[in-house]
């Protein structure tokens, strides 16, 4: 009976988690099925924007070059996909773990989402490189844009070139 129980529930998470990749536009899939391939190795300098750079190109989507990674969304408003990039200007994250209070600054920097954590949290999962974790290798890191104090975020859709 347990067994069943447990059965049953991991079907449905399965059915729930392809009904939300069903959700995920195409090119946003591409986007995060190329940084799965590069986590753990260094995508061509090690730069931050390299990742995104090469995450653009290889699926054919366009930006400007000057870190304006498609269309502009809001998260607060819409929703927000693995495989949106994010830029960071001048961002400090501050937040607890037990009694330590910790703080992060991101002057510039970015980052593609790698997966959604909660979406009404704002908690996602991060795929960046040229970090204090990872150095220069592609690394996965939890964010939550709710422990944002200062700086500015801004998350991007990626756009085919068509």
């Amino acid at each position: 009976m347990k067994q069943k129980l447990i059965l049953q529930v991991f079907l449905i998470f399965i059915f729930l988690s392809a009904k939300a990749q069903e959700n995920i536009p195409p090119l946003n899939q591409k986007i995060v099925a190329y940084v799965t391939l590069t986590i753990g190795t260094q995508v061509d300098r090690g730069e931050c924007w390299d990742l995104a750079n090469q995450a653009l190109k290889q699926n054919e989507a366009i930006w400007d070059w000057a870190y304006e990674y498609g269309q502009l969304i809001d998260p607060l408003k819409e929703t927000v996909y693995p495989g949106d990039l994010i830029q960071f200007e001048n961002v400090e994250v501050k937040y607890k773990k037990g009694n330590t209070t910790f703080t992060e600054t991101m002057d510039h920097h970015t980052a593609i989402v790698y997966r959604v954590i909660d979406q009404e949290k704002k908690i996602f999962e991060l795929a960046h490189q040229n970090t204090n974790f990872s150095g220069r290798k592609v690394g996965l890191s939890e964010f939550n844009l709710n422990q944002v104090i200062k700086g500015k975020t801004m998350f991007y859709r990626p756009v085919p070139s068509d």
